[in-house]
């Protein structure tokens, strides 16, 4: 597995946007790109059909809940995660360290690893930095993460230089236990919280292991885009300029836009899937509430610039009806909506990175965010008569 640059938008040879490939086995995918969640095997409420049908070339599963169900045994007995949820394209799965973290009472935590119950039937288990670098390679995923620690913000610094001292531990264990394959790959996790020679010495720690690629990890948990921006300022130029650099858990589309400017490569996010499951709509006039009555007899598509396969078929009013209703359909649609959405948004941005018009269009991006709905001037409402 590699990543190939293919064009820059900046001048500053470590960081700034780009645009480039990265090569797997399991095919090639555009970069930035953004993945959707597939958690425990499946993006909620979107067949994989339709998630290929919004341009997505790469999704992400998650250590900590296929090992509980329905367990990486069984997964690779019926073929590998690829197999099991008809994804042939790439997959990347997180290493199960956030959600084992997050489990609170219910997980101990030591040097080899942490010992766990489960949130669904309260029984015993361990992850280590092995344990889940085995667990991804029963997967078959693609991109294997580097089992780390994600201690909660705020912290103090001395907790988190403990934790991230010893998230490197784990990363050179991981690496020793990762099975090298042509095509696949290994990323690790750069922690450090909000500190700058803490981040620092997280790089150059994950560097002197190697990997096939760096994930920023710690981010995103509630310390705002200022602080999330001023840490990637100082994180991204000391990461290899000729590897993909992934901010986990991120995030809204300004949020999206404002990475890929600092240099990012990769993205993921449950936002626009828990979205499209709460009425919430993305779009090029920010977000809307479809359950709002205002849009109970609107005739309009959701977005005039929809160019997915939903483009025009369902309006504003009927996706209205739907959650009212509480039918399923609405989630599902909307889901498709959003997730199409970003990766229309990921398109428009890799396509102004290798033209060199990145610049003008984060300005439109950002203008268009903030204008709200579009008027009936700008976007009219079909007319029927029966």
């Amino acid at each position: 597995m590699y990543w190939q640059e293919e064009a820059r938008c900046g001048s500053d040879s470590t960081g700034w946007a780009r645009a480039g490939w990265l090569h797997t086995r399991h095919g090639s995918v555009p970069t930035p790109t953004f993945m959707p969640v597939g958690t425990v095997g499946t993006v909620k409420g979107i067949t994989t059909d339709a998630l290929r049908s919004t341009g997505a070339g790469i999704i992400l599963g998650n250590t900590y809940h296929l090992m509980l169900r329905p367990t990486a045994e069984r997964v690779h007995r019926l073929g590998g995660l690829h197999r099991m949820m008809d994804w042939p394209g790439p997959i990347l799965t997180d290493s199960g360290g956030f959600q084992v973290m997050s489990l609170g009472p219910l997980r101990q935590m030591d040097e080899d690893g942490v010992t766990f119950r489960s949130h669904i039937d309260g029984s015993k288990h361990r992850l280590t930095a092995e344990s889940s670098t085995d667990i991804q390679f029963k997967l078959d995923a693609t991109i294997t993460m580097a089992f780390d620690e994600c201690p909660a913000l705020p912290a103090t610094k001395e907790t988190l230089e403990t934790s991230m001292e010893r998230s490197m531990r784990w990363a050179a264990r991981s690496r020793e236990a990762f099975k090298a394959r042509p095509g696949y790959g290994q990323f690790g996790i750069v922690q450090g919280g909000t500190e700058e020679d803490l981040r620092k010495r997280s790089v150059k720690a994950l560097r002197n292991i190697g990997f096939e690629g760096y994930a920023i990890g710690g981010l995103a948990v509630g310390e705002g885009q200022e602080l999330m921006f001023s840490t990637l300022d100082f994180t991204i130029p000391e990461l290899p300029a000729d590897q993909p650099r992934y901010l986990m858990g991120v995030g809204t589309p300004d949020d999206l836009l404002g990475a890929v400017m600092r240099g990012c490569d990769m993205f993921d996010c449950v936002m626009p899937s828990r979205a499209g499951r709460t009425a919430r709509a993305y779009t090029e006039r920010g977000t809307m509430n479809m359950r709002n009555a205002r849009f109970a007899d609107d005739t309009r598509p959701i977005s005039p610039d929809d160019d997915s396969p939903l483009a025009g078929r369902y309006s504003r009013a009927y996706i209205h009806h739907l959650f009212r209703a509480n039918e399923m359909l609405g989630p599902m649609l909307l889901t498709w909506h959003n997730l199409a959405y970003y990766q229309r948004l990921m398109r428009q941005i890799r396509s102004a990175i290798i033209d060199g018009t990145l610049p003008a269009l984060a300005q439109k991006l950002r203008a268009d965010w903030s204008k709200g709905d579009w008027t009936e001037e700008e976007f009219p409402k079909p007319q029927f008569t029966l």
